[in-house]
């Protein structure tokens, strides 16, 4: 079995933000979030990683990341565009929004040939979870399973102060292994803890702020890739009809399903680290100094 590739998921527009987050600096050297990710990665063991963009995008992520880590770690690209789907479909007139996180993933299905870890490009994991996801997948195949990973958060610690996150909240056994995940689209902080909606702030539930949140870190083999291929079909007939212009196809999604048939199992690893991401402009100060606390521990050099 190969080492594990890690792709990066960089093709979300970033329309909360208000920009091309994925490449915005986050320290005086220059680095983005992305340079610290493929850092721990590489430091884990990882050869190999995957961008998944959109095509309008990839000058600017090459001259901002992609042609200086290439001299350090295999790199390819992967262009995640709205007609990239099965034939038989149309992309519904006015369609902006790409597909969703399990679309993204579909779209390499022709660049990944064994085990992969998945992240978002504009969150920070930390050094444990590269490592934990690494291991694991090094030291499990699919049996009568498929055998996938994931690392777990609390909630409390990926909230923001400034609007909504959307989150997969987990259920777990007493072993360990993701029960049930579901996906919450708008969570808000409330005070010590956390509440989301479903019907646009008319009602609200609280939830946990200690609930472990997938914030899409997933160690897969490839057979996933044949069952996003099938979930995908079933969501451009059942559920994109519902909402053409927004409706998307979400990893934890198509894992949640796996879960229920009993073809997989996942193993939630809780990392260690504090996860640290960028969902508002506001929140990249936050992003900055936690970076520079880290280098002064000693995590991080200043050039790297």
């Amino acid at each position: 079995m190969g080492k594990p590739t890690l792709v990066i998921m960089a093709a979300g527009m970033g329309s909360r933000y208000g920009g091309l987050k994925q490449i915005d600096p986050i320290d005086d050297q220059g680095h983005i979030i992305m340079d610290f990710s493929i850092y721990d990665a590489m430091a884990a063991g990882f050869e190999k990683v995957v961008f998944i963009i959109k095509r309008a995008n990839e000058q600017a992520f090459k001259e901002s990341i992609g042609n200086r880590v290439s001299k350090k770690i295999q790199v390819e690209y992967v262009y995640q565009e709205l007609e990239k789907i099965p034939e038989g479909f149309d992309v519904p007139e006015g369609r902006e929004k790409p597909f969703g996180t399990g679309h993204a993933i579909l779209c390499c299905k022709d660049v990944l040939d064994g085990p992969f870890v998945v992240i978002n490009a504009d969150d920070y994991y930390g050094k444990h979870a590269y490592q934990a996801v690494y291991d694991y997948l090094m030291e499990h195949q699919d049996d009568e399973k498929y055998r996938y990973a994931m690392v777990g958060y609390a909630l409390k610690n990926t909230l923001t102060e400034h609007g909504h996150v959307a989150r997969g909240i987990c259920r777990t056994d007493d072993q360990g292994f993701l029960e049930e995940i579901v996906e919450r689209t708008h969570i808000e902080k409330r005070g010590e803890g956390a509440a989301y909606t479903e019907d646009d702030g008319k009602s609200w539930t609280e939830v946990s702020a200690d609930s472990i949140v997938s914030m899409n870190m997933w160690g897969f083999s490839r057979s996933i890739l044949q069952e996003l291929e099938t979930g995908f079909v079933s969501f451009l007939q059942d559920e994109l009809p519902k909402n053409p212009l927004k409706a998307e196809y979400y990893l934890p999604m198509a894992v949640g399903e796996l879960l229920r048939k009993g073809k997989a199992s996942v193993r939630v690893l809780t990392s260690r680290d504090k996860w640290h991401g960028v969902t508002y402009k506001e929140d990249k100060k936050m992003v900055v100094e936690a970076i520079a606390e880290l280098k002064e521990q000693g995590l991080y050099p200043e050039e790297f």
